[in-house]
């Protein structure tokens, strides 16, 4: 008997320490500041669309901005702040899921900077430009090392083409989020040079305010399929745009 028993204290300490070692998953999002002056959109309120003020910016500090929204939510935990980390960055922001391995980094970007924004964007979706952030010892790896990488903000490739390294630089499955107006069809070509998954785009004109990304990682943290990450981003849009849900479904999709 002695046998069969050690084995089973072997299964139950392997299943007990996989469950203490779950992997940490980590998100970086890039935030391209509203920006009435430098940017080709529909002009908002000045103090939303100043892209040189994050505390004030209509997708970082106003009540529906990507600090703003998730400094408010319980699922999410704020633990850094920091001002300037990089010349075109005004304030890089990191989060810790509240119940999760789950570490959220968000890099407001200077407005007038959006070419920057977007190109440091894809060049992570390929895998690239790595950043590594350390906390509680811990070094969480942010940029092209992430699992999950956002663009939040204006759709800046209806008004220019970018070139970077968009080559991938390996096979790990990186998971992508645009939330910008008629993403697909502008980010489509780059994402196809990446190899990123589009986990969320965008087929037409939308606020890519910080909501519909939020209720994407619900999912997301749960280990849920790409329909259904999709399916809740939707929800969520309808929700706060009272647009209808299958406007919303239409409008956000999943996959190529």
């Amino acid at each position: 008997m002695k046998q069969p028993l050690l084995i089973l204290f072997f299964v139950a300490f392997n299943l007990s320490f996989g469950q203490t070692k779950s992997k940490v998953k980590t998100i970086h999002v890039f935030v391209a500041l509203c920006d009435n002056a430098n940017q080709g959109i529909v002009p908002v309120p000045e103090k939303l669309g100043n892209g040189q003020d994050p505390k004030n910016n209509l997708y970082w500090g106003a009540m529906y901005g990507m600090k703003s929204y998730f400094k408010r939510s319980k699922d999410w935990v704020l633990i850094s702040s920091t001002k300037n980390p990089e010349p075109h960055i005004l304030e890089r922001i990191l989060f810790k899921h509240a119940t999760k391995h789950t570490y959220l980094l968000a890099d407001a970007y200077d407005g007038k900077y959006i070419k920057q924004t977007t190109k440091d964007y894809l060049e992570a979706t390929a895998g690239r430009n790595p950043i590594a952030i350390t906390n509680n010892k811990k070094v969480l790896k942010f940029g092209g090392g992430a699992d999950l990488i956002a663009y939040i903000g204006h759709d800046g490739l209806m008004e220019f083409d970018v070139s970077g390294k968009f080559e991938p630089i390996n096979t790990e499955n990186r998971d992508a989020i645009i939330l910008a107006c008629v993403s697909k069809s502008y980010f489509k070509p780059y994402l196809e040079q990446t190899k990123a998954n589009p986990l969320v785009w965008s087929t037409g004109l939308m606020s890519p305010e910080a909501y519909t990304l939020k209720w994407a990682l619900d999912g997301w943290v749960l280990n849920e399929t790409d329909v259904e990450i999709r399916e809740r981003a939707a929800k969520a849009y309808h929700h706060y745009q009272k647009c209808g849900i299958n406007g919303a479904k239409r409008l956000l999709v999943t996959g190529y």
